[in-house]
């Protein structure tokens, strides 16, 4: 074998480099095949990528639960969304409605997953088919392969039982977010239970004292006096 070579030039060019500029570079050719074949490469790359590391971040929730218990889970995620939130999850710049739909669909996009979005007199709806993370990680046996789900209601289980520890990042994040403005900015979270029989849905309400108070109690918290009462 030595001295013989196992890849052309030109199979090792192919190998090299990133898949989305092999993607532009066909489109700018005009090679429309080339071009979807690629982009379809990219999303299971990136895909694998994803799934890896919201596994990886589950076994990890799993051996703080196993050792030290669901107040530790909480302590550790409180402490990772702060660090994300001032390297990669940062708030949106603008603030007002418009901006904030824009800004959760194009999150929820990196989960490449289909979504829908839908507008009603007080509300947005925006749904995932199916949630990329959390009910994948469900529907691809994570849970069956050992990762935890916490027995006991908390906080941070939205008060259910069984409750996947890497779903507990939502409940997390609505603590955060009121714990820092006292109410919901008007994101919450409207959970299907159990999580894998149905869609989790990301909710903006148009004006933040329509939240129903059942959204603030799941997670200990009361809701504030509506602000026009303030």
């Amino acid at each position: 074998m030595a001295g013989k070579r196992i890849f052309s030039d030109q199979e090792i060019k192919e190998l090299e480099g990133r898949t989305l500029d092999k993607a532009l570079e066909a489109i700018d050719k005009g090679d429309k095949e080339k071009a979807k074949k690629l982009a379809i490469q990219a999303q299971k790359e990136y895909n694998h990528l994803h799934d890896g590391y919201f596994t990886w971040a589950s076994g990890l929730l799993t051996y703080i639960y196993s050792h030290w218990g669901v107040d530790e889970v909480e302590k550790a995620e409180r402490f990772a969304h702060g660090v994300e939130a001032k390297v990669v999850f940062k708030p949106p710049e603008k603030k007002d409605l418009r901006s904030l739909v824009e800004h959760m669909s194009k999150m929820v996009q990196g989960h490449m997953q289909p979504v829908t979005i839908e507008e009603e007199d007080d509300k947005f709806i925006i749904t995932m088919h199916p949630c990329g993370s959390g009910q994948r990680l469900i529907k691809m046996g994570g849970y069956e392969a050992g990762l935890a789900k916490i027995k006991e209601p908390h906080n941070i289980t939205w008060q259910h039982k069984d409750f996947p520890i890497y779903c507990v990042h939502c409940p997390v994040m609505e603590l955060l977010a009121i714990d820092k403005s006292g109410g919901y900015l008007g994101v919450v979270r409207d959970e299907s239970y159990p999580i894998e029989s149905g869609l989790c849905k990301f909710v903006l309400y148009k004006n933040p004292d329509d939240i129903p108070e059942k959204y603030y109690n799941r997670i200990g918290k009361k809701k504030p006096a509506p602000k026009k009462s303030r």
